[in-house]
């Protein structure tokens, strides 16, 4: 029998990298949660910690007992390059006439795979080279087509599609395509590819799948301490029966053990009515939603406004990847290069050139990298903002002003508030700001006060 009192011991003579990767991720667990054997109190208080940890044990050892050394196979198969020529061409749909692109494009298909790919988190470029094929055959509207290319393009634009992925050349002849179309349809459009089009991105639509277990734990943290979730986790807790059923988990599946977890929990308050919501212990809650977020942090903070995780191994966060905007020029010399969500604070004396800096970069960012709102309360939508936006030159399409806070920020990326002072705005109303709109950025102007010595009073710096 394996305990945490012994289990070091039980484990010096096995050589770990041999176990199945459902162990293996086990044994990296323990360590997490008892510092490499340290400290065992966070095994001691913690019910849930122990419990999963508890079931590690009893895995490990009928492993052992079973008298297997060699290590099971991954889930995942390894990703074969593209290697398959093929032509492509879509066909737009003007009233009654059909016509094609005159140039179409050569592009590599994946070969045809048994079976897809198992990962936490699908490609943002399949996802959208899905999106594409899904549009065969429908009528969609100018509108429609218009919000498809933005969010493509802002996706390039925060990196969350790069040169370097192997479908580089689809999302590039899925973007002309797109323009193309929009600038010369009317109001509607019929929308037909080509059918070995259609079959060329199909197949790479179903190459890649989102694992059973992520689902699960998707799912699972979408109940936490919400009321009425009682049929909800009914119907989780037969999705997971059923997958394991069906043997769509598996015991080589990377996230066994907290899917394992969870079906406990679940089954605990599906079946005593006296609990009213389904409470996930805070270290369990945080750990799992750094499994949807696409890191193994294992017991680690997650900011509540972010969604990041507050403390992790230096390891694990050398391995992260963050978005960045990409500014270039003047901008990444002043600023550098921040995350797409960051939030700046400008001030300083009267006539020091705050707006005037603020709107020549809200310009840069409008023409470059996506909407931008300046709400400009100190001055109001008057002769004296025009003739900054005039003096600086930045007006555009994805610009736009006001004078007071919209009620919804929802189609911005980029928010300056001119001045927050003038706005009555408070930090914890600035805090229920970010936290409402975590993926946008804000730039903040703020008003301050300096002693005057003359007067022997203190003055409040304006805007410039």
């Amino acid at each position: 029998m394996i305990t945490n009192t012994n289990y070091y011991e039980q484990t010096s003579a096995i050589d770990i990298t041999t176990l199945p990767e459902a162990l293996r991720k086990g044994h990296e667990f323990v360590n997490k949660i008892s510092s490499n054997g340290a400290d065992w109190a966070n095994y001691e208080v913690s019910a849930t910690i122990k419990k999963t940890v508890n079931t590690y044990f009893e895995k490990l050892a009928e492993f052992i007992g079973k008298g297997k050394s060699a290590a099971s196979k991954p889930v995942r198969n390894k990703k074969e390059k593209p290697n398959t020529p093929a032509t492509v061409q879509t066909a737009r749909q003007k009233g009654g006439l059909k016509t094609r692109s005159s140039n179409p494009i050569k592009h590599t298909l994946q070969p045809k795979q048994d079976e897809p790919l198992l990962v936490e988190r699908v490609p943002e470029e399949i996802r959208f080279i899905k999106r594409f094929a899904s549009l065969h055959g429908k009528t969609k509207t100018k509108e429609y087509l218009l919000s498809f290319i933005n969010g493509l393009q802002k996706a390039i634009v925060e990196k969350r599609i790069r040169k370097t992925s192997p479908y580089a050349e689809q999302i590039r002849f899925i973007q002309e395509r797109l323009i193309e179309t929009y600038n010369s349809m009317k109001k509607e459009i019929a929308i037909e590819l080509k059918p070995e089009t259609l079959d060329a991105l199909k197949k790479i639509g179903i190459s890649e799948k989102m694992l059973v277990s992520v689902g699960i734990i998707k799912r699972y943290i979408g109940l936490n301490e919400k009321p009425g979730m009682r049929d909800r986790a009914r119907k989780l807790l037969h999705h997971v029966n059923s997958a394991y059923e069906h043997g769509k988990i598996k015991d080589s599946d990377p996230y066994i053990v907290e899917v394992h977890e969870i079906k406990k929990n679940l089954e605990h308050f599906v079946g005593d009515r006296t609990v009213k919501t389904l409470e996930i212990e805070k270290a369990t809650l945080n750990g799992l939603a750094g499994i949807i977020n696409g890191c193994a942090c294992g017991l680690n903070g997650i900011d509540e406004i972010s969604g990041k995780p507050t403390l992790m191994n230096s390891m694990d966060f050398a391995n992260m990847h963050f978005k960045t905007i990409g500014l270039k020029g003047k901008w990444l010399q002043l600023i550098g290069d921040p995350s797409s969500n960051f939030t700046a604070m400008v001030f300083g004396k009267p006539k020091m050139g705050k707006s005037y800096l603020c709107i020549e970069f809200a310009g840069y960012l409008a023409r470059n990298h996506g909407r931008v709102l300046y709400v400009a309360k100190e001055e109001g939508l008057d002769y004296t903002l025009q003739q900054k936006l005039n003096d600086k030159d930045v007006k555009h399409p994805n610009l736009f002003v006001a004078s007071t806070l919209p009620h919804s920020l929802s189609m911005y990326d980029f928010i300056f508030l001119d001045s927050v002072n003038k706005l009555g705005l408070q930090p914890d109303d600035l805090n229920k700001l970010k936290a409402t709109y975590p993926d946008k950025s804000f730039v903040y102007v703020f008003q301050t006060e300096y002693f005057d010595e003359n007067t022997h009073t203190c003055r409040r710096i304006g805007n410039a």
